[in-house]
C-alpha cells in the first residue's frame, strides 16, 4: 500500500493518502482562478484513501462544488464535488505533497480560457469549455458565483 503525507503551510493540516497520486488536473475557469490566484490543480483521490487531521474549513463555493483550507494559515487543501458520481473524490492539491507527490499534469480543463500570460507545455489532454460542460451538464460556468 502507498503511503503519502503531506501537509498546509503551517503543518497544523495533514493529510495522509493510501492510494497513488499519479495525476494532476489544471482548471482555469474563472471561479478556479479566482479562489487559487491563477490556476486551480487537484489530485482526485477517492475519499476512502483520505485521512485530515487538523483545523479545516470548508465553504460551498457554487451548488455543485466546496473548496477547503486550513483555519490557521488560509492554505488550499481541496476541492470536491457534493453531489454526483463525483462526490466519493476529492481533489488534493499536489502543493501539499513534497514533488507534488511525484503526480504529472494529465489534463487542463477550461483549456481555451486560459490567461495569455502562462501556459502549460507538454502532452495532456486539452479540455475546451464547451466540450467540459457538454460533458458535465451539471456544470456551467455562468451559473457559479
Amino acid at each position: 500500500m502507498t503511503n503519502t503525507t503531506g501537509r498546509c503551510l503551517c503543518g497544523e493540516v495533514r493529510v495522509t493518502v493510501t492510494a497513488p497520486l499519479d495525476a494532476i488536473s489544471a482548471c482555469h475557469c474563472d471561479m478556479c482562478r479566482r479562489w487559487s490566484g491563477s490556476v486551480q490543480m487537484g489530485i482526485a483521490v477517492d475519499s476512502d484513501h483520505v485521512q485530515v487531521s487538523g483545523p479545516v474549513k470548508r465553504h460551498q463555493s457554487s451548488s455543485f462544488a466546496e473548496r477547503a483550507w486550513c483555519d490557521h494559515c488560509g492554505s488550499a487543501l481541496w476541492l470536491r464535488d457534493t453531489s454526483g458520481a463525483n462526490a466519493r473524490f476529492i481533489e488534493l492539491v499536489p502543493g501539499l505533497f513534497d514533488n507534488a507527490g511525484d503526480a504529472s499534469l494529465v489534463r487542463e480543463v477550461y483549456a481555451d480560457k486560459c490567461p495569455t500570460g502562462y501556459a502549460f507545455r507538454g502532452d495532456h489532454n486539452r479540455i475546451t469549455k464547451a466540450d467540459y460542460e457538454k460533458n458535465n451538464p451539471f456544470v456551467r460556468e455562468e451559473d457559479t458565483p
